[in-house]
């Protein structure tokens, strides 16, 4: 490292979701890293020009001490993660050996990412995992890089105070309250170091109730940078990570939003039912909607009277379609009575009165 380069007075504020980033698109076609000077990091962009690009290799050779490349996520880590997650927290056995299938296929990792987005409930533990899991593995290569540091999301200190730090960072006269924040961050600084920061304990006690989870916007500072140098500036990562869940697993993808675009547009994507109901029921309701604006310029009375022209049809129709079901079942002598004409109710009142015939001998 440059000797002429001042040296800072307090851990580095780093932001632990942009090296999250940073770790998850890491692989052979692309390089990422971290400057130990003041914390920033710069990704070797191939789309810049040859000049540029040859500026920064230079740069980067020359001072090889001060810059850090971050580790490539191999085939085999992504793996392992998947594995790990499937193994410790997917319960469903039926999902458990799917998501083990995915895992085996071509593009495991878009798959695997593909299928947990559509399992709503597998989600929300998949994010969580791999948070913790990634935490870890970049605490343990900062402090294999003996580098002291912060997570900038981790820290209690007012907003103010924070941005102060950065730029004092390499100022040895300070005023009170940065002063006072200095060794704040100093002690936080250790934590990292602790053997709980690699092993974390599980909280004892009841569990807490389950409630709705509110994913708040992460509050951080601007990026405050004294010493980049030239040929890096242009090179600069600086993602503007709003939430905990814009970070994904996905190499492929920048952001959650792409990833989420891409899963719509995929010909493998199931139609949602749901929505897809909610819609027809939608559209049935414009269209009797419109039905009864008609009705209503038709008026009220005629439409009543068509209502019950419409009523006795179907009453009349009914009755005709119920009898000639009956028929079909009846004997032929019930059929042939049904043939005969009915008699009239005249007719039928009056009865004939057979006449009584003796049956005593007459006198000769």
């Amino acid at each position: 490292m440059d000797n002429a380069l001042p040296k800072a007075q307090n851990p580095l504020i780093l932001r632990f979701h942009r090296l999250l980033d940073a770790f998850a698109k890491s692989d052979d076609e692309r390089d990422f890293y971290l400057d130990r000077l003041e914390g920033f990091i710069f990704y070797v962009d191939l789309d810049k020009t040859q000049k540029e690009l040859d500026d920064l290799d230079e740069e980067i050779v020359r001072n090889a001490a001060r810059y850090c490349l971050i580790p490539k996520m191999t085939f085999y880590e992504t793996k392992k993660f998947m594995e790990g997650f499937v193994n410790e927290k997917v319960y469903d056995i039926d999902t458990k050996e799917k998501l083990l299938d995915v895992i085996q296929s071509k593009d495991a990792r878009e798959n695997f990412l593909e299928f947990i987005y559509d399992h709503l409930t597998e989600l929300e533990k998949w994010q969580q995992y791999y948070h913790e899991r990634s935490r870890i593995r970049i605490i343990e290569w900062l402090r294999n890089e003996k580098i002291q540091f912060v997570f900038e999301e981790d820290l209690d200190l007012p907003r103010n105070i924070v941005e102060k730090l950065k730029k004092h960072l390499f100022d040895a006269k300070v005023q009170k309250d940065v002063a006072s924040a200095r060794e704040s961050l100093l002690s936080k600084a250790r934590t990292y170091y602790s053997n709980e920061a690699l092993n974390p304990r599980p909280k004892r006690g009841r569990p807490p109730k389950q409630v709705a989870k509110v994913e708040t916007e992460l509050q951080v500072t601007p990026d405050i940078y004294i010493h980049v140098p030239p040929a890096i500036r242009l090179f600069l990562y600086l993602p503007d990570i709003s939430s905990p869940s814009a970070v994904t697993f996905s190499a492929r993808f920048d952001n959650e939003a792409q990833l989420l675009a891409s899963l719509r547009g995929s010909s493998r994507e199931k139609v949602d039912t749901k929505l897809e109901a909610l819609s027809q029921r939608l559209e049935s309701l414009r269209h009797l909607s419109s039905r009864l604006s008609k009705m209503e310029e038709i008026g009220i009375v005629e439409g009543e009277d068509r209502l019950l022209k419409a009523v006795s049809q179907v009453e009349e129709k009914a009755e005709k379609g119920i009898l000639g079901v009956v028929k079909g079942f009846l004997p032929k002598g019930a059929e042939e009575a049904e043939k005969k004409p009915k008699e009239t109710a005249k007719s039928a009142a009056v009865k004939k009165v057979t006449p009584i015939i003796s049956k005593t001998k007459p006198k000769k």
